[in-house]
């Protein structure tokens, strides 16, 4: 393996340093895409409502949690 001198080693750091700069920038665009909550609420309404609906209807204790009526 050939020796690189001091010059090709500084490059080559800043190569990757500007490298990682970009790889940065983009991730840092696409975790906040993905957090932006209101942009995936609106692009997922459907399946959002009926988890909300589904949610309440469990936590309100379905149809298990009304009191049945009692036979004479």
């Amino acid at each position: 393996m050939g020796e690189r001198s001091p010059e090709e080693i500084r490059r080559s750091i800043e190569a990757n340093r500007q490298a990682l700069a970009v790889s940065i920038d983009r991730l840092r665009g696409e975790v906040a895409e993905i957090t932006d909550w209101r942009k995936q609420l609106s692009q997922h309404r459907r399946p959002a409502v009926l988890s909300a609906v589904l949610a309440g209807f469990v936590l309100g204790g379905g149809l298990l949690g009304r009191p049945r009526k009692k036979k004479r």
